[in-house]
């Protein structure tokens, strides 16, 4: 047998999280200072497990990457309901979305200089907008992320039930499959993850290049296979292209931009300089989905490609472009993979949203906390969980989300804009009118976009993201509050009494005596100043027979402490001790009292499983109803 070992808790009347003593009374400074690596040691071993400006976009760009699958295919659906003359004016729509696009990533690599820690509109907001704007942006992208891993994987797994049928009535647990998978690879750290995704990635992005450019030496398209047979979603009493028509699909095909963000949320996974290589990412990104964006669009007015029922916008360019053969098939495969995964974004970029909430009292302070390889668990667990919430919702149906994807990044969007032209104006630094004219260009713009999703979308399910982000932002005040009045509690930020010797008494709960009670005994006579063997005596026959053997052998074993019975009417054992705590602390007010509970530890997991549970049920009755501190003595076999 080892020798015993202890675990102490201060049980308090008030409330006490973990951890709250060490992230309260942290500086402010401690949070976010830079921290030299040492060579060889902690600093170098974290940062191999952070990200490059390669492994940065496969995992933190899968998300925009992957919305050229439905981008460009949400604006044809808008403009068919004006017909051939509609479709005319997919491509100028993509030019703007793409112009909207080259101001975010301007305004993000800003944001990225600007605020190294991450938190993209979050932090911006805070330092310009103030408290509870910023909270707006934190729940805006909150949702967000949340709803883009549920969104991301139902239509990963709407794409491969179309090309396999009769998987279509599994669909609920292929999407659980796929999450379980994604938080699996996340969990081994987001550097592990990235290096996974780095080959789909790639895949995806040179199959639709290579699409667009065998699709402009094409002057017809080369096969119409995938489409034929289908029945054309093209409205039958078609309207006049309006400026409302027009905004319908600039909003809907804005839905390509969601994923911008996520660099600029996610800068402190990267590794030294984190700075410079999150820009280089964040500006890779921007060409590559601007570049596939209209080029996929140049193609879709070439070919005069229009919306059919069952078939992507998609498969139809690379059927144009490639034919009925191989290439179309890995197309096909690679969006299907790429869709699937591109949840990765949000937990790439979730978790450290989550940890600055943490360490700003908003969130509780476990989503702060870093397991190995530079992953925080706790975000990446409650992000599975969430998400996995919703596919059941859903039913691993897509059409039940899409309506309320989108909305959180535009106004995350906007805020983040918003709050860096103040930052200009108030700077009034070098070039700072351009900076500023940039900034509110695009918040004008993502604002608009905002507004548009919303009202449109409003009806189809946009109303519970508009319901959804006032209570988050309750949630988070309310947390806020509580974390105050902890720390108000413990007087935070002021300098304590000095310590001071109070008379001590420890209550030991015994029911037989063994080498246990030898042990337990001899640990609370080292702690106080008196001891005091207590033993819950019930009324039935057996129990009195027990109890009297019990004190008899005290007796003659003598251990110089003495045994106490306490009668019970009820078959407790913990309300009882609790009871009795409580009565010696109301006769001696300045009593230190002490319940040292002993338990044994088995040698085996499985053996804990034959133990009764009697020192936890003490310890919390202990703990709920006294102010006594609560010593659990662990006896290893």
């Amino acid at each position: 047998m080892s020798t015993p070992t202890t675990e102490t808790h201060a049980a308090s009347s008030a409330e006490e999280p973990p951890d709250t003593a060490d992230t309260l009374t942290a500086p402010a400074t401690s949070a976010t200072a830079p921290r030299a690596p040492f060579p060889g040691g902690v600093g170098e071993v974290g940062d191999r497990h952070k990200l490059n400006a390669l492994t940065g976009l496969a995992a933190l760009s899968l998300d925009a990457m992957a919305s050229v699958a439905y981008g460009p295919e949400a604006i044809v659906l808008v403009l068919a309901a004006a017909g051939a003359h509609g479709l005319g004016f997919t491509l100028p729509v993509t030019v703007a979305i793409a112009a909207l696009l080259a101001v975010l990533v301007a305004s993000y690599r800003q944001v990225i200089a600007a605020f190294p820690d991450g938190g993209g509109s979050y932090a911006v907001a805070k330092a310009h907008l103030g408290r509870r704007t910023s909270l707006v942006a934190a729940a805006s992208l909150v949702l967000d992320y949340v709803l883009n891993v549920a969104v991301a994987v139902t239509a990963g797994v709407a794409a491969l039930t179309s090309a396999f049928p009769g998987l279509y009535d599994d669909r609920l647990w292929l999407c659980l499959g796929v999450l379980v998978l994604i938080t699996a690879v996340n969990l081994r750290g987001i550097a592990e993850s990235a290096r996974v995704f780095i080959v789909p990635t790639a895949v995806f992005v040179v199959s639709i290049l290579a699409l667009v450019v065998v699709g402009l030496f094409r002057d017809a398209p080369v096969s119409t296979e995938a489409a034929s047979g289908h029945a054309s979603a093209m409205a039958d009493n078609t309207t006049t292209v309006g400026v409302l028509l027009l905004l319908k699909a600039f909003a809907a095909g804005c839905s390509a931009l969601t994923g911008v963000e996520a660099i600029a949320n996610a800068v402190p996974s990267f590794r030294t300089p984190a700075v410079k290589r999150a820009q280089h990412a964040e500006i890779a990104l921007g060409a590559l989905l601007g570049v596939m964006l209209i080029g996929l669009s140049v193609l879709i007015s070439r070919f005069g490609l229009q919306p059919v029922e069952g078939v992507t916008v998609l498969a139809q360019l690379a059927d144009a472009s490639f034919g009925h053969d191989l290439p179309f098939y890995v197309v096909q495969f690679a969006t299907v993979v790429l869709l699937a995964l591109s949840a990765n974004t949000s937990f790439g970029g979730l978790p450290v949203l989550l940890k600055l909430l943490a360490r700003d009292d908003y969130l509780p302070h476990v989503f702060a906390v870093k397991a190995d390889r530079q992953v925080h668990r706790h975000g990446v667990l409650a992000l599975a969980g969430v998400s996995a919430v919703l596919l059941v919702f859903s039913g691993g149906d897509t059409n039940t989300l899409v309506p309320l994807f989108a909305i959180g990044v535009f106004v995350g969007f906007t805020i983040a804009q918003t709050g860096l032209v103040l930052r200009w104006c108030g700077e009034r630094g070098p070039r700072w009118r351009g900076k500023a004219a940039l900034n509110g260009l695009g918040a004008l713009l993502t604002g608009v976009s905002a507004v548009v999703v919303t009202t449109t979308r409003f009806h189809d399910g946009a109303w519970l993201i508009v319901l959804a982000l006032p209570l988050l932002v309750a949630g988070f005040e309310c947390v806020h509050r509580a974390y105050t009045r902890i720390g108000e509690r413990l007087g935070l930020g002021r300098i304590p009494e000095p310590p001071r010797r109070d008379r001590s008494l420890v209550v030991v709960p015994v029911s037989s005596l063994t080498r246990l009670t030898s042990e337990a005994l001899t640990a609370a006579v080292s702690l106080g100043d008196e001891v005091q063997a207590v033993t819950v005596c019930h009324a039935d026959a057996e129990d009195r027979a027990a109890t009297d053997a019990l004190t008899r052998d005290w007796a003659l074993w003598n251990p110089g402490v003495p045994l106490v019975p306490i009668p019970s009417r009820r078959r407790t054992l913990g309300w009882p001790i609790a009871a009795h705590v409580r009565k010696l602390a109301a006769a001696e007010p300045g009593l230190r009292i002490t319940v040292l509970i002993p338990e044994v530890e088995p040698a085996h997991m499985w053996q804990r499983l034959l133990q009764n549970q009697r020192g936890t049920v003490v310890a919390h009755a202990v703990r709920r109803d006294t102010d006594a501190v609560i010593c659990r003595l662990r006896f290893r076999l």
